[in-house]
């Protein structure tokens, strides 16, 4: 049986970047047939909060990303207790007491001679006596995982064969000096316990992954098959960590963007594979190839994210609008022929209330100054309302004969006078829906 997981932290709101592990942790199980558990991480109580954890799964709810059970580790401290108990009964967990700052004097001391800034196990050379005068002092330290010195080896699911050296590495804070265990062995405890098969994370987790191997082999456990995506970046290159804030899926799905324009772009994106917009989650999953996925950085833009939002809503019937197109106030007689009349013009959601706005209310175009005169000109011509579907040829017509406008410099500048656009439906069938004129400033 094929086990997945997606382990957010409720401390905000999930960005493209979580998302993006959650989709292909679900694709792994979904195409075998297996169990992909939502575990929320939230063993800092300090940072974590309900609404965030209703966040995630609204999110989750929203990209049609189901879950077949939640697990919540703030109830499992009993068993991270007991693994790490077993960890100090085989020498494997030791206590430490340096502060910040005298860990940054040691790392910047290595570095001025050329060595790696790794943990010196200082706290390993302590007497009993030594050990208590500074619990005393400073009370209870952390508690650091001993790593065996040896080359840590898996074969990546992405990255193909790794090999850290762990000599490289620190001895892993597991937990904190007020007693806060920490994603590491969480982590663990938890892959372990729940049978997890697969787990795919970002590339920045690869030291991580290094140091869990060992964890779970102290342990006496296997350790599940891993993976490491990519990590986005700009469409330039430069790093989303600063902008990811404004990539949260709540905002996405604020702005009317479409679930399965984000999930079709974040199944294939960094991969040899095409994007291909698909009709639900469940045909992504079955034609999903972790082997095609490399390990360059991959660049997102999020304006791509508003074409395929487009295609998917005008491949849409009125049915599965019908919710939008009220809200935007759209009387319900005028619904049919607004949407038919619109629907090749939306990218998102929120593009149905403007549209009717417009309709509703009128334009107030920035005319440029060399066709003010003329638009002048074309809307005293202009015939009163309501108006029919060959208003706009009758018009058109009636301006080029007292214009000698013809082509392009006759159509654009009379659609942009009543829609303040220079594109859109075919104006002969927006012009019946429209309610209000053009006002020109």
């Amino acid at each position: 049986m094929t086990v997945t997981r997606f382990a957010p932290s409720p401390t905000g709101r999930l960005h493209i970047g979580n998302m993006r592990a959650a989709l292909m942790n679900w694709m792994i199980a979904r195409k075998a047939g297996g169990t992909f558990i939502l575990r929320i991480d939230d063993t800092d109580a300090e940072r974590s909060r309900e609404e965030y954890v209703d966040g995630i799964r609204a999110d989750l709810e929203w990209l049609g990303l189901t879950w077949d059970r939640e697990e919540r580790q703030s109830r499992r401290l009993d068993l991270y207790a007991q693994a790490a108990d077993d960890l100090r009964a085989k020498d494997r967990l030791y206590e430490a007491w340096e502060t910040p700052t005298e860990l940054d004097l040691k790392r910047k001391k290595q570095l001025n001679m050329g060595r790696p800034p790794v943990y010196d196990r200082a706290a390993l050379d302590l007497t009993d006596a030594q050990r208590a005068a500074l619990r005393d002092e400073r009370g209870p330290g952390v508690w650091r995982f001993r790593l065996d010195r040896e080359r840590i080896e898996w074969d990546d699911g992405i990255l193909g064969p790794l090999s850290i050296d762990a000599a490289s590495v620190s001895d892993p804070v597991l937990i904190r000096a007020d007693g806060q265990v920490l994603y590491t062995i969480a982590s663990v405890v938890d892959d372990t316990d729940m049978g997890i098969t697969d787990v795919v994370r970002g590339s920045d987790h690869v030291t991580n992954t290094a140091t869990q191997i060992q964890i779970m082999a102290a342990l006496g456990h296997a350790h599940p098959r891993f993976a490491h995506h990519s990590l986005l970046t700009g469409p330039g290159g430069e790093g989303l960590s600063k902008r990811l804030g404004s990539l949260s899926l709540h905002d996405l799905r604020e702005q009317g963007i479409e679930p399965m324009a984000v999930l079709s772009l974040m199944a294939r994106l960094g991969s040899s594979q095409p994007v291909e917009l698909r009709d639900t989650p469940q045909d992504l999953a079955r034609a999903f190839d972790l082997s095609q996925f490399g390990a360059a950085p991959t660049k997102f833009d999020p304006a791509d994210l508003l074409p395929l939002s487009g295609n998917v809503l005008q491949s849409l019937p009125l049915n599965a609008v019908r919710d939008d197109v009220a809200a935007a106030g759209v009387p319900a007689e005028d619904a049919d022929r607004f949407w038919s009349v619109i629907r090749d013009n939306v990218r998102t959601r929120a593009d149905i209330a403007g549209w009717w706005s417009l309709l509703r209310d009128g334009a107030e175009p920035d005319v440029p100054a060399e066709d003010r005169d003329f638009v002048r000109t074309a809307l005293d011509l202009l015939p009163p309302q309501p108006w029919t579907q060959d208003t706009w040829s009758a018009w058109t017509g009636a301006v080029k004969d007292a214009t000698g406008r013809k082509g392009k410099t006759l159509f654009k500048p009379l659609r942009h006078a009543l829609t303040g656009r220079s594109d859109g439906p075919d104006m002969g069938a927006l012009m019946p829906l429209m309610r209000g004129r053009p006002r020109l400033g």
